[in-house]
């Protein structure tokens, strides 16, 4: 047990599950487990954030990288029992109060959305086949599998140029943004799958088979679950979850761009391109996800080694990601308050770039 409280991932070990274990309970006894599990992911992590002001150091890269993959490991194979229990609670199966069903699936989509993508995104750069299919099937069971191919070989590569269907332009909505993102990286990610497939000249299958077939596979297996009830429950449980991805997606991009060299590329992309956060509680419980500049400089580097820059090298948030994420579902507010922090930064970079030789 000591040994486990001293472990350098302690941090991201409990923060991360800590909500599966009131999720679950939630989803069996509803009442003040269900609360608890809603709060822990709204209003406790806001606080946690604005109390707790300390930078967590990034980890030893290569002294932190097995354990890392472990814990993935281990979120992502919870995540299946997890998913399918709260859509057996969802259909009426666990009993549950109106109150108790509510809560179970505002907090179970908050943390599928923001916990269980944060690792499947992790799982999906990682070198070992069996981590990255993982990743994929976490994707898959949320309903949202093509993510596994659009995210590394579109959004990594036209990150903050009009290619990319995941960066949101400046003045764009969410509700513009989303299903453009979604129908975008959806195609962008299959032509892209299907292109590989024509030059390496083999018979493998494209991965959207998998993708779609494991999609209906999941749909047929949440009737056997909970009947239409648990049908309705998943779907609506998955759209809750994507739209905490695409969320993610919208505010870590929104507005930045990269400028057109003279040869007719893009500028390389770099930690200007991406927003970030320095908040300690909700970066342990979404695995350094708002340190998403370094991830994109470094795609495969585990996130206990994710660098945070500092706010003269690259653009800062104005609050934690799930918080911008909630105000980016008010158009009006969000545009005011991003509008001051692209200004902000712009003329930073202005600055800086008058002072270099």
């Amino acid at each position: 047990m000591a040994k486990i409280i001293s472990h350098p991932l302690r941090f991201f070990a409990v923060s991360a599950a800590t909500p599966m274990l009131l999720i679950a309970l939630g989803a069996i006894f509803g009442g003040p487990f269900a609360l608890a599990a809603l709060l822990y992911m709204t209003a406790l992590s806001y606080g946690a954030d604005e109390l707790i002001l300390r930078i967590a150091e990034p980890l030893d890269e290569d002294g932190i990288t097995k354990d890392a993959n472990r814990l993935s490991a281990a979120l992502a194979i919870a995540h299946f029992p997890l998913l399918a229990l709260v859509v057996f609670a969802l259909s009426g199966g666990t009993g549950l109060a109106l109150g108790g069903l509510i809560a179970t699936f505002l907090a179970a989509g908050l943390f599928f959305g923001q916990v269980s993508n944060s690792n499947a995104h992790e799982l999906i750069h990682r070198s070992n086949r069996v981590l990255r299919g993982l990743g994929k099937w976490v994707y898959i069971s949320l309903l949202f599998g093509h993510h596994a191919s659009a995210h590394p070989k579109v959004h990594h590569r036209w990150v903050a140029t009009p290619d990319d269907p995941n960066t949101a332009q400046e003045g764009e909505s969410f509700y513009d943004f989303a299903p453009r993102a979604w129908k975008g990286s959806f195609s962008a990610g299959y032509d892209m799958e299907k292109q590989d497939l024509e030059r390496k000249s083999g018979r493998a299958l494209n991965p959207y088979v998998t993708y779609i077939g494991g999609g209906i596979a999941m749909v047929v297996l949440s009737i056997f679950i909970g009947g239409f009830g648990g049908l309705i429950g998943y779907l609506l449980l998955c759209a809750h979850a994507q739209t905490q991805l695409l969320l993610s997606d919208y505010v870590q991009h929104y507005g930045l761009t990269r400028a057109m060299r003279d040869d007719g590329n893009y500028e390389p992309v770099g930690v200007k391109h991406s927003w970030n956060a320095p908040h300690w509680f909700t970066s342990h419980m979404m695995l350094n996800a708002p340190r998403h500049s370094d991830h994109h400089a470094h795609p495969m580097r585990p996130y206990p080694a994710l660098r945070l820059p500092t706010a003269l090298e690259a653009p800062m948030l104005p609050h934690s990601l799930p918080a911008m994420a909630t105000i980016a579902l008010i158009p009006s507010l969000w545009r005011k308050v991003m509008s001051r922090a692209l200004t902000r930064w712009r003329a930073q970079e202005a600055q800086a770039s008058t002072v270099q030789p």
